[in-house]
């Protein structure tokens, strides 16, 4: 066949075909009658061998090298174009997601465009400090989608504050956004998404926060408890005591505890909580120090019996802790007292 029919039937252009012909990758080695050259049949099989390596990805050079060199093993070139593959479709996602984020900010002119780019570029930074001031910057400039992801890969903590702080008034779109952070698999990002959750003052963050109760990561819960707590979330109260108990967050979780114990209906639940615990055999004495600590700081008459009936524990500790609060609740005011 000629060079047209066979640029015809393959789809290899004709002027591609002279080009493999100067390289020397494929030349026609038949002559027609009236001396025209001509591709025979194993000519065009070699062209779609070409075809078929570089629709792999490989340079002409690289194909040269396959057909030239029987012995070639091509498991090395391989594994290298995974690699370049990988790279390069890595490479083209994040254009993809910075794309994406430019025109989730919806730009009104170049400048935008331009501020928007610098501040994503900036949350990317190796520098520490460069990222806090990109984060510092972004609060309405740059989409929440970019923002949740700079907070959950985030390990600086004066970074990861300014990035909570911008994703402050994210409302719905950041709290459901940060949920697919509570699914991750790795630990430090589930502690990220519910350290930022806890800082959005909306009733999506408070719900979330709820649902994170029953979280399977045991610090994810405790977390999330402390948080609901200084809500005035009663549903954490069980989860507070807990944490109490296994000295995790336990200081955390006691203020939190004070703090849901202002309402005098649940001061009452919460001292019930604390004593039943007390009353644990399993409970070991560390923990129930750690309790009666707790319960020092919740007002109301329950705690104070409950006070009084652990001057006589058989822990000195505890015996000793409920009778020094016991005297400054006796000292103290009528109107300040616990």
């Amino acid at each position: 066949m000629l060079i047209g029919e066979v640029a015809q039937r393959s789809g290899v252009s004709a002027r591609m075909l002279r080009h493999y012909d100067s390289l020397g990758l494929v030349r026609p080695t038949g002559r027609t009658s009236t001396g025209y050259r001509e591709y025979t049949a194993e000519d065009i099989r070699l062209i779609f061998q070409i075809e078929s390596l570089r629709s792999l990805g490989l340079s002409l050079r690289e194909v040269r090298r396959a057909l030239d060199d029987p012995g070639f093993s091509p498991s090395g070139l391989v594994d290298d174009l995974i690699r370049q593959t990988q790279d390069r479709i890595a490479a083209e996602t994040e254009l993809l997601n910075r794309l994406r984020r430019i025109g989730a900010a919806e730009p009104a002119d170049w400048a935008e465009v331009l501020e928007t780019v610098a501040l994503l570029r900036g949350l990317g930074s190796e520098s520490a400090g460069r990222r806090q001031r990109a984060a510092l910057s972004s609060a309405a400039k740059v989409p929440v989608e970019a923002l949740v992801e700079a907070v959950l890969a985030e390990a600086d903590p004066n970074v990861a504050g300014a990035l909570r702080w911008a994703l402050a008034p994210s409302g719905d779109s950041g709290v459901a956004l940060l949920a697919e952070g509570l699914r991750s698999p790795e630990a430090a990002v589930r502690r990220r998404a519910v350290e930022t959750v806890a800082e959005i003052p909306h009733d999506a963050a408070t719900g979330l926060l709820r649902e994170a109760l029953t979280h399977p990561d045991i610090g994810v819960r405790r977390y999330a408890a402390v948080a609901l707590g200084a809500r005035g979330g009663t549903g954490a109260v069980p989860t507070l005591v807990d944490t109490v108990v296994e000295e995790a967050n336990d200081v955390d979780a006691a203020d939190a505890l004070s703090a849901l114990a202002r309402d005098p209906a649940l001061a009452d639940r919460i001292t019930a909580d604390l004593v039943g615990r007390l009353a644990d055999r399993t409970v070991t004495p560390p923990a129930r120090r750690r309790l009666a600590q707790a319960l020092a700081d919740i007002p109301g008459d329950a705690a104070s019996r409950a006070l009084t009936e652990l001057t006589r524990d058989r822990d000195r500790v505890v015996a000793l802790t409920a009778t020094y609060v016991l005297r400054l609740r006796e000292a103290a005011p009528p109107g300040s007292r616990p």
